[in-house]
């Protein structure tokens, strides 16, 4: 009895939740193939009969939400009952896109810009369809981790393939603009500084650094709670590979966003590790200046000469004259894809947001960015295992990481950065789901051991979390 009473506050590990992985597709598997065809397939080849919709990653998006919305109509196959802020704030989202859309069409567009008008919308509806299978798809830590883990290894393999094109001055995957059925531009390499600036496999270096920013807390995490001896060291070659390419990008976006997302996740990281963690930083640092001649020059003037650059200037005029762009329609602005970049360009997606969507149109963006952090960061408070608190707080540095460099260019013109975003929105509310099957399964056995069956659990994922053994 004494053994009982001593062990009945244990938590149930997180490692130890399984479910039974039926055969054929699940979410993880689904949602592994959208990584792949994000991040491995070069975002500017489209197949040519599909123009502008031909993008790999945008169809399969698609398909993530189709399968989504017919698993509405099936027996529970992903999880339904945990209440979700995420999942309302991309409904709000879709309502005011929507509305905007609506309001533009009725108030009569040029025939140039309609098709735009409904591609944007096309592509908001894929993007949905990948954060809804995330967030409703994946049950368990085991899952959580798996998709975690991947979206860190991808973004690795894309700073290692900017690093490497840095390194020989060649695009490297040019060759995959001869796919037959496909067309667009495979990659190519800009210059700045006397220096190459790679973009990996992505359309431009500024969506490049999205993505690697993004792989830094996931690569963390998953360094923290990987295996133990070297399965547990290899976790630490992506995050050391990300922050040279951060530095070697030769981006002011790339070094902030680098900059944000150490300084997002080191404090919610175990004390143990933080130290590792900023020696891996430096290390990087000091290992890309010394290796590249004149590289802590160009770094330092980018940021120096930042008034005088031009594309800077252009920003200021942009976002001076965005009040007069929104006066015409302040609420909804001017319309769903609407606002082309013959009118302006802001290099800023809160500013071209609310111009084109309006005020309510950045509300609802910003909320959902918020709700996606506050389930995050309440999964990692809600759960007393440090494998869940790790990953919830480093989602949420991704979150806030993604949110700094959306006011640096307009990220929804670009595949990879919405695409990483709305994925890392689903993966916080996972973790949510996973938070609260924690503090159920811990509660519930608890109350077992005493006797209580009738104990009341809050609500819990159908199919959720099981404990092992």
């Amino acid at each position: 009895m004494d053994a009982v009473a001593g062990a009945r506050y244990t938590p149930i590990a997180a490692s130890r939740h399984s479910v039974s992985r039926r055969p054929g597709m699940d979410a993880v598997s689904m949602l592994t193939v959208y990584i792949v065809l994000l991040y491995g397939f070069p975002s500017n080849l489209a197949l040519s009969f599909l123009g502008s919709y031909g993008r790999p990653q945008f169809l399969w998006g698609l398909v993530l939400l189709l399968w989504w919305v017919l698993s509405r109509f099936q027996p529970p196959t992903l999880s339904r009952s945990v209440s979700q802020p995420v999942r309302l704030a991309l409904c709000v989202l879709l309502v005011v896109f929507l509305l905007s859309f609506a309001q533009a069409m009725f108030r009569g567009q040029p025939a140039d810009q309609i098709s735009p008008a409904v591609s944007s919308l096309a592509r908001l509806l894929s993007w949905t369809g990948v954060a809804l299978v995330a967030m409703d798809g994946i049950r368990t830590m085991d899952e959580l981790m798996t998709l975690v883990r991947r979206v860190a290894l991808a973004g690795g393999l894309v700073a290692a393939l900017g690093l490497l094109q840095f390194a020989t001055d060649q695009p490297i995957i040019d060759f995959l603009s001869g796919l037959p059925g496909f067309s667009g531009d495979a990659g190519g390499i800009d210059s700045r500084g006397g220096f190459i600036r790679a973009s990996g496999t992505a359309t431009h270096p500024l969506e490049y650094a999205i993505a690697i920013s993004v792989a830094l807390p996931l690569a963390v995490a998953s360094a923290i709670i990987g295996d133990h001896g070297h399965k547990r060291l290899r976790w630490w070659l992506p995050v050391m590979t990300v922050a040279m390419a951060s530095f070697l990008a030769v981006s002011r976006s790339a070094v902030i966003g680098f900059i944000v997302a150490t300084v997002a996740v080191i404090p919610g990281l175990p004390r143990r590790f933080r130290g590792v963690v900023m020696v891996v930083v430096v290390t990087a640092f000091v290992g890309a200046m010394l290796t590249v001649p004149g590289l802590y020059g160009t770094i330092v003037g980018m940021f120096l000469g930042i008034g005088t650059d031009t594309s800077t200037q252009s920003r200021t005029v942009a976002l001076d004259l965005a009040p007069q762009f929104l006066a015409s329609s302040p609420l909804l602005g001017a319309g769903t894809g609407t606002f082309l970049p013959r009118y302006r360009i802001f290099d800023n997606e809160w500013i071209h947001t609310a111009v084109e969507v309006g005020i309510l149109g950045v509300a609802a963006l910003a909320a959902l960015f918020a709700v996606a952090i506050w389930s995050a960061w309440r999964a990692s408070r809600e759960s007393s295992l440090e494998d869940l608190q790790v990953v919830g707080r480093c989602l949420a540095a991704c979150v806030v990481t993604i949110a700094v460099l959306f006011s640096l260019f307009d990220a929804f013109a670009f595949p990879m950065a919405p695409g990483t975003a709305f994925l890392i929105f689903g993966l916080c509310a996972a973790a949510r789901t996973v938070g609260r099957s924690d503090r159920w399964l811990s509660h519930t056995w608890v109350a077992e051991l005493d006797g209580m069956r009738e104990f009341p659990p809050p609500l819990v994922p159908v199919a959720a979390s099981r404990a092992g053994g």
